[in-house]
């Protein structure tokens, strides 16, 4: 009992200390090992995705915000020469019908843009 050493009132034996690694399986380490890598790829792969697509849209939803504004300007400076658009005299009388829908409301002109512009981007 010599080598036996007295800490903290426990009699601790020289030599190993704490539990025993079990014996692992080398192989089966290796495969789980090689099978969370292969998960954690495919979840990057996936949130890389969703990140393109996030920012694709985020791309169109911009384009569209700088037509209408492009749209507002050229309002603006007409009602600047002293023409009315007739758009706006739609707007003013409350008659939506004799809005043309290829310049009309804001509505109207963001379907069609989005749709062509995710194309272009592809």
């Amino acid at each position: 009992m010599e080598d036996n050493k007295m800490v903290a009132g426990k009699v601790k034996k020289p030599g190993k200390r704490g539990r025993k690694p079990a014996k692992i399986d080398l192989k089966a380490k290796l495969e789980r090992s090689r099978q969370s890598a292969r998960e954690c790829r495919a979840r990057k792969k996936l949130r890389y995705q969703y990140l393109e697509e996030l920012v694709s849209s985020k791309e169109r939803a911009i384009c569209a915000l700088r037509e209408e504004l492009e749209m507002y300007k050229q309002w603006c400076s007409a009602m600047d020469q002293g023409k009315i658009p007739s758009e706006i005299k739609a707007l003013l009388t409350g008659d939506e019908q004799k809005i043309p829908q290829s310049s009309g409301g804001t509505k109207a002109s963001k379907n069609p843009k989005n749709s062509t512009s995710g194309a272009a981007q592809s």
